[in-house]
Parts: structure tokens; C-alpha cells; sequence
């Protein structure tokens, strides 16, 4: 499996991105595929090779309000590392989707035994979530689409 050395991949110590790919499978999803559901288990995450996923919160009373699109090279999901390990959004593929998926737990115990793949990870996945965020507030603020 040839990986970009762009994102999730750039980030991660020698060796690390060759170790996180040695427990990746790969997986498709076609376009209006629910990749994960807010609320639901959190036991996965993705790193996509083609295609687009919007990201979208339930807001009670509202239809549900598209926070970020997420596309080819981009970290899809970060709430499996977290404690109560929920998903926090809704993920929905826009187009037909190509993606490394990883079993979280997998990578935990991977991470175990590799304190500088884990702290790489952990950063990463820290940055990603708080860009999202900052999206996430904006659009909501300004009702943008």
C-alpha cells in the first residue's frame, strides 16, 4: 500500500506510517453511505484516498447542519480516541469513497508499544479536531453552507 506523505501520514515518526498501514485495510463506501452515526460506537477511524464525506451535527429541532467536508488525504474521525469513545458527528459520503479504515483498538495496542507513534498520533488527531471545530463554530455563526 503506497501512502501520501501529506497529513496523518507526514506527521508520524520513521517508521510509524508503515506501522499504522500494516493494521489498515482498505474499504469503500458508495455516494450517500452513513459512514458513522453522532452518538454511536466509536471504534474506528479513516484516512481517505478519494472522494468527499460531510460532517454534520443534529441540532434538536432543526435539520441537521453540515459542519466540514473531509476529502482524499484527510483524517475522517477522531471521537474513537476519547473517552466516552461516541461519535460526536454524522459522517455521509458525497461521491463514491476510498479509504483506509483502522480498528481503533488495534491501533491503541500498537500505540502501546510505541510511545513516539503514539504521541505523533495524539497530536495530530488534536490538531485536526480543534480545526474542525473552529469550522464547525464559524459555520454555525454565520449559517454558512
Amino acid at each position: 500500500m503506497a501512502a501520501a506523505r501529506t497529513g496523518l501520514f507526514a506527521s508520524l515518526p520513521e517508521g510509524g506510517r508503515e506501522a499504522l498501514l500494516g493494521v489498515a485495510r482498505e474499504v469503500s463506501f458508495p455516494p450517500g453511505a452513513r459512514i458513522f452515526e453522532e452518538g454511536g460506537r466509536a471504534d474506528r477511524f479513516w484516512v481517505l484516498r478519494t472522494g468527499s464525506v460531510t460532517l454534520d451535527l443534529h441540532l434538536p429541532g432543526h435539520r441537521a447542519a453540515a459542519t466540514e467536508r473531509v476529502g482524499a488525504g484527510e483524517l475522517l474521525g477522531w471521537s474513537w480516541l476519547f473517552l466516552p469513545r461516541r461519535w460526536r458527528l454524522t459522517a455521509e459520503a458525497d461521491s463514491r469513497v476510498r479509504a483506509w479504515e483502522f480498528d481503533a483498538d488495534r491501533v491503541r495496542e500498537l500505540c502501546a508499544g510505541n510511545p513516539a507513534l503514539d504521541h505523533a498520533l495524539l497530536l495530530y488527531v488534536a490538531r485536526v479536531t480543534g480545526a474542525r471545530l473552529r469550522t464547525a463554530r464559524t459555520r454555525l455563526l454565520t449559517g454558512a453552507r
